[in-house]
């Protein structure tokens, strides 16, 4: 099945909503279960000069099964404005959560942002910043970015220095709160690629979270394993993209070890072991 490339062009202020994170946070110290939330764009509004994504919603299905063997509490979301991307992150990042909140996003995009159905940008500075409160202190925030960072194609050729195009936004890694990781699709400045199927990222994902072999791995030696299958088994057909390849980035500020099964299972290989 052919690729083809997320590619596309491009401040929206949500509203801030006010919560007593005493009371929000009470029940938090060992209580509630490890959450996911997958945000997915897969039609836009009339009127936005964005392509629909086939196989967003492929990718949305396999997430939520995946992710539910592995422990997870997880929530769908299609199709929503910036605005509303907002206010969606801004109530989970006060939600109790055990030990992980995973968070996916799907869409086009550009360096520091993915486009809501709206057509508006949705800053993920601003995202990752709202995460660096107390309700998730002491908790692995993980983040997967499914979305074009620039119009740039990979090759898949080294080069010792690609310019402009790849040079690091370092105010958007340093709005990471401690202990948050994120994985994203390509490097900055870089095209992702994605198909009536799925995309080549987060369906490789999932074929990895799925084999048990890989259950085991903590979670920067299980990134090392997606970037590696990625980048040395995908290559992109067609007249226009075939030859081009993807390799994705990963950033992370953890301080522990954080491993993407539940603990009933953990618990079951300390036994075995």
């Amino acid at each position: 099945t052919p690729f083809m490339c997320e590619l596309c062009c491009s401040q929206a202020e949500g509203h801030i909503l006010t919560f007593d994170l005493a009371n929000r946070c009470a029940m938090d110290a060992g209580a509630g279960s490890n959450r996911a939330v997958v945000v997915y764009m897969a039609q836009f509004d009339p009127g936005v000069s964005l392509g629909d994504r086939a196989g967003a919603q492929k990718d949305a299905k396999r997430l939520h099964g995946t992710l539910s063997r592995r422990g997870f509490e997880v929530e769908l979301h299609s199709d929503l404005s910036g605005d509303e991307i907002y206010e969606l992150f801004v109530q989970e990042s006060r939600r109790p959560v055990k030990d992980c909140f995973l968070a996916v996003f799907s869409s086009h995009g550009e360096e520091d942002c993915v486009f809501g159905a709206d057509g508006k940008p949705v800053r993920l500075s601003r995202i990752f910043a709202y995460f660096d409160n107390e309700c998730m202190e002491n908790k692995a925030k993980v983040f997967f970015i499914q979305a074009c960072r620039g119009d740039a194609l990979d090759d898949g050729v080294e080069v010792d220095s690609a310019g402009d195009a790849t040079d690091c936004n370092f105010s958007l890694h340093l709005s990471a709160p401690v202990d948050t990781a994120v994985m994203y699709a390509t490097p900055p400045g870089y095209g992702a690629f994605m198909s009536p199927l799925g995309s080549v990222f987060l369906q490789t994902f999932c074929t990895l979270l799925e084999d048990e072999a890989h259950q085991k791995l903590e979670l920067t030696r299980l990134m090392t394993r997606l970037s590696h299958r990625v980048a040395y088994t995908f290559q992109a057909k067609g007249r226009e993209l075939g030859g081009k390849k993807e390799m994705p980035c990963f950033l992370t500020r953890l301080t522990r070890e954080v491993f993407l099964s539940s603990e009933s299972e953990r618990e079951a290989k300390t036994a075995d072991l």
